[in-house]
C-alpha cells in the first residue's frame, strides 16, 4: 500500500516537472478520519516550485491519472494529500494475502546482504540479569527480522574471557573455597559474592575435597579462574538456550590473543600511525577521529588494557566482509561508541556500516512494587528466577514491548494475569480464539479451505473494513521495523491488530446462520492468524492453538 503511494506521487513529480524526486514521506494518520496513507511531500517541495505547499498539493492530485484504487483524496493543514483507499482494492489486497501469505507480507529488502549482530556479551562471571535478558530478546528479534527481510545473518556472542573480572571471579571462588574448609583467607573487596559463588565452591570441594587449601592463589589461579568463568559460561548458554537465543558464532577474547589478532591489530594501527608512546604507556590516536581523548592501549607496566582486544576483536569483524555491522551493547556503554568507531575508521571501515544500539536495564516490580534483590546473585534478580516464575514467551514479549533505549517497568503480577493488561496474553489469545473458531467450523462441516475465494464484499461493517485496513498495513509496519532496525513495532502492530480482533468478536458471529458470510469472516479470521503467526514467529514467540 505504501509503495503503491509513493509510486503514484513519484510519477506526478515527474508529469510535473519535478526532477530529482526526493525521499517522499509517506505516514499512517493518527486519526483515521484524516485517511488511510499521508504525505507532506508537497511542503517538501514547495520552495523548489515557488508556490504554496496547497498549490502544490492540488496540482499533484490533478496530475494523477489513475484514482481507482482509492475511495478519495484529500488535501488538509497546510498541505497534507491524504489518500483513503477504495473498498475494492481493500478487498482485491486481501485476497492476495490469503492466497501467498507470506510472500504477501515480507518484503525483499536486504537482498542477500551480509549482516553480522553482536549481542549479549555478557561477561562470564556472573548469572544473566534482565538487562542481559532484554540485550537477548532485542538481538534475536532483530535478527529474525532482518532474516525474513532476506539478509543473511550471523548471530555472535562475544565472551570476554581474558580479563580482570574473570580473574576476579577466579580469585572468589578460591577464597570462598579456603573459607568453607574452614581457612580464614580474605575475600576480595571488590570480589563477586552472589550466591553462585558459594555454589561453584561447594562444587569444588565435592570434587576435589580438601586438594587446594592452604595454596597460594597464584599457584593454582590458572585452574580456578578457568573452572570458574567455564562453569558461569554453561550456565549463561543453557539460560540463553531456554529463552529461544540462539548464536552462530562465540568469538573468545582469549582466542584473540592466542592467535595473534591483538598483536596485528597493534602493529596495523602502528603503520597507519595511529599508535604513540607517552609517559611509558601505548596510545590510540582516537582523538583523530572524533573521540574526546587518546586511549592507552598497553600500560606502564606493559599489560594490556581491556580495549585493545576490542581493537582486535572489531578488526575481526572487518576481515570478515559484512555489509553491515550491529553491536547491542547495556546502556552502561554509552561513553564506548565514540572510541569503537574511531577503531573502524582508522581500519578504513566506512563510519556509517557499524550501528550501535543501546539497551536499558529493566525495572522489576511486584504489584507496582521493586522486588527484592536475588539471593543467589546478590545485587539483582536473574532472567532465569523471572522466566521460571512467567515464562519465556511473557518474558520476551514485554522486553519487546518498548524501544530497548527506553526505561522498562516489568510488573510479574500484570504479566501473569489473564486479561488484556498482559499484552502478550492478549496476542496469543487472538491467535487460540481463531484456531477455536476454526475448529468450531469444521465440526459444523463449513467449508474452511482455499477461503481466498469467499466473497469478500460481505465485509462491510466498520469493524471489518478496520480490520482489513490493518491487516494489509502490516507490510508498511515490517518494512518500517527493518529500516529502523525496531522489532518493537511488531509488538505493537500486533498488540492492536488482537485488540481490533477481540473487538469484533465479542460483537459479531464468525459462524452464523448464512453459509457466504460464514465463510468470509471465515477469509478475515485467517488472514488476522496469517499475520500473528508471521509476526509472532520474528519476535521469537510461540502462537499457542489453544489457551
Amino acid at each position: 500500500m505504501k509503495k503503491k503511494v509513493r509510486k503514484i506521487l513519484e510519477d506526478s513529480l515527474k508529469f510535473l516537472g519535478f526532477e530529482a524526486i526526493p525521499s517522499i514521506e509517506i505516514e499512517v494518520p493518527p486519526d483515521e478520519s484524516l485517511g488511510d496513507m499521508s504525505t507532506p511531500v508537497a511542503m517538501a517541495v514547495s520552495k523548489t516550485f515557488k508556490k504554496s505547499p496547497k498549490e502544490i498539493a492540488k496540482e499533484i492530485l490533478n496530475s494523477i491519472k489513475d484514482k481507482s484504487v482509492f475511495e478519495k483524496i484529500d488535501i488538509a493543514g497546510p498541505g497534507f494529500i491524504n489518500f483513503t483507499f477504495s473498498k475494492e482494492y481493500l478487498y482485491s489486497e486481501l485476497k492476495k494475502l490469503l492466497e501467498v501469505k507470506k510472500d504477501f507480507l515480507r518484503k525483499d529488502i536486504g537482498r542477500g546482504k551480509r549482516i553480522q549482530i553482536e549481542f549479549v556479551s555478557a561477561n562470564p562471571t556472573g548469572p544473566l540479569h534482565l538487562g542481559h535478558g532484554r540485550g537477548a530478546a532485542t538481538g534475536e528479534a532483530l535478527s529474525n527480522l532482518l532474516c525474513a527481510a532476506n539478509y543473511k545473518v550471523e548471530r555472535e556472542y562475544y565472551i570476554n574471557d581474558a580479563g580482570k573480572q574473570v580473574k576476579l571471579l577466579g580469585l572468589s571462588v578460591f577464597a570462598r573455597y579456603q573459607q568453607l574448609l574452614n581457612v580464614d583467607y580474605p575475600f576480595p573487596e571488590e570480589g563477586y559474592k552472589g550466591g553462585y559463588v558459594d555454589e561453584i565452591a561447594i562444587e569444588l570441594i565435592n570434587k576435589y575435597r580438601d586438594r587446594y587449601v592452604k595454596s597460594d592463589f597464584n599457584s593454582v589461579s590458572d585452574f580456578f579462574i578457568e573452572y570458574s568463568y567455564k562453569k558461569m559460561l554453561s550456565q549463561i548458554q543453557k539460560d540463553l538456550e531456554d529463552f529461544g537465543i540462539h548464536f552462530d558464532t562465540w568469538q573468545s577474547e582469549r582466542e584473540l590473543y592466542k592467535e595473534g589478532s591483538v598483536d596485528l591489530a597493534i602493529k596495523d594501527l602502528h603503520a597507519k600511525g595511529y599508535i604513540y608512546e607517552k609517559e611509558g604507556a601505548f596510545w590510540f590516536k582516537s582523538t583523530n577521529f572524533g573521540d574526546d581523548k587518546d586511549r592507552v592501549i598497553i600500560k606502564k607496566d606493559g599489560e594490556y588494557t581491556y580495549f585493545t582486544s576490542d581493537i582486535a576483536y572489531h578488526r575481526k569483524k572487518i576481515e570478515k566482509n559484512y555489509d553491515e555491522l550491529i553491536n547491542i551493547w547495556g546502556a552502561d556503554h554509552h561513553g564506548y561508541i565514540q572510541r569503537v568507531k574511531a577503531v573502524m575508521r582508522a581500519f578504513d571501515y566506512p563510519k556509517d556500516r557499524l550501528i550501535i544500539l543501546l539497551v536499558q536495564m529493566v525495572n522489576l516490580l511486584r504489584g507496582g512494587k521493586p522486588v527484592q534483590m536475588s539471593k543467589r546473585a546478590g545485587e539483582f534478580v536473574t532472567l532465569r528466577e523471572v522466566m521460571d516464575e512467567v515464562g519465556v514467551d511473557t518474558t520476551k514479549f514485554i522486553f519487546l514491548t518498548r524501544r530497548p533505549d527506553s526505561h522498562l517497568d516489568f510488573d510479574l503480577e500484570i504479566v501473569k494475569s489473564q486479561t488484556a493488561e498482559n499484552p502478550v496474553f492478549y496476542v496469543q489469545y487472538a491467535n487460540a480464539r481463531i484456531n477455536s473458531i476454526f475448529k468450531h467450523a469444521n465440526g459444523k462441516g463449513i467449508n474452511t479451505e482455499s477461503l481466498y475465494n469467499a466473497d469478500l464484499n460481505l465485509l462491510e461493517s466498520p469493524e471489518e473494513i478496520r480490520i482489513i485496513k490493518k491487516i494489509l498495513f502490516y507490510p508498511v509496519i515490517f518494512e518500517e521495523a527493518v529500516d529502523t532496525l525496531e522489532p518493537h513495532r511488531i509488538t505493537f502492530y500486533l498488540h492492536e491488530l488482537s485488540a481490533l480482533f477481540h473487538s469484533f468478536y465479542n460483537k459479531y458471529r464468525v459462524i452464523n446462520t448464512e453459509p457466504s458470510l460464514n465463510r468470509s469472516r471465515l477469509a478475515l479470521c485467517e488472514a488476522i492468524r496469517i499475520i500473528l503467526k508471521d509476526g509472532l514467529e520474528i519476535l521469537g514467540i510461540s502462537a499457542p492453538e489453544k489457551m
